[in-house]
């Protein structure tokens, strides 16, 4: 997944942006809304980690204006202010989840996982395409009933077709999807995640769409 995260806390923004990206997710950490707002606008992002006050403005009506617009991209909302009343507020402005500082950040990553997989359009238990077997939730692959040790990021290439799974993806597609603004990533290193998925799940779980990139196989 790809997520922006909005928090001026430089100490804090750090931390939270190191262990999203070792669990295998993108961040692009942003400490003010004006910018953010354009990333939003240019970027199609999985979701949102909002502090509520930037040097900038307030994060809950940057959060109205979203939902203004019909987006909704899940946000979970981080942010010192513990009072239930302002829980209310964050939720009634459409956060999907709410975080108090100081928070556990494996919790954050929990949070996020959960947000995430309850906005998808259809969510499977288990996925099937013919002898693989994914879990996605729990992260576990099996083929031929044999259990299967994939990587973070190679579970992040999967999740990026899973999401979209009758949709052909191009290298440039999938870099914007693993990858944030910092990185400075080569095209040859999908091929690299490909070829490593297809050596552990099989040829046929992604397959080339001449012309196009890369499409997943048939999902049963």
């Amino acid at each position: 997944m790809r997520i922006l995260l909005i928090e001026d806390e430089p100490h804090l923004g750090s931390a939270v942006r190191e262990h999203v990206q070792r669990v295998g997710h993108a961040v692009d950490w942003l400490q003010e809304l004006e910018p953010a707002e354009a990333a939003i606008r240019t970027v199609s992002y999985d979701a949102l980690l909002l502090d509520l006050h930037l040097p900038d403005g307030k994060g809950l009506e940057f959060l109205r204006a979203l939902r203004r617009r019909q987006n909704d991209l899940p946000v979970v909302i981080l942010t010192a202010r513990d009072l239930v009343s302002d829980r209310i507020e964050g939720l009634k402005a459409g956060a999907d989840d709410y975080l108090v500082k100081p928070f556990d950040l494996d919790e954050l990553v929990a949070r996020l996982d959960a947000v995430t997989r309850r906005t998808r359009v259809k969510a499977l238990p288990t996925i099937r395409l013919g002898a693989v077997e994914l879990e996605p939730d729990a992260r576990v692959a099996r083929v031929n009933n044999r259990p299967i040790e994939l990587t973070a990021r190679e579970w992040a290439v999967i999740d990026v077709f899973l999401r979209r799974p009758h949709t052909p993806m191009s290298k440039t597609q999938i870099v914007e999807h693993l990858y944030n603004f910092d990185e400075d990533v080569e095209q040859n290193t999908i091929e690299v995640y490909i070829s490593r998925i297809r050596r552990k799940l099989g040829h046929g779980f992604i397959l080339t769409a001449r012309g196009l990139g890369y499409r997943l196989g048939k999902v049963e």
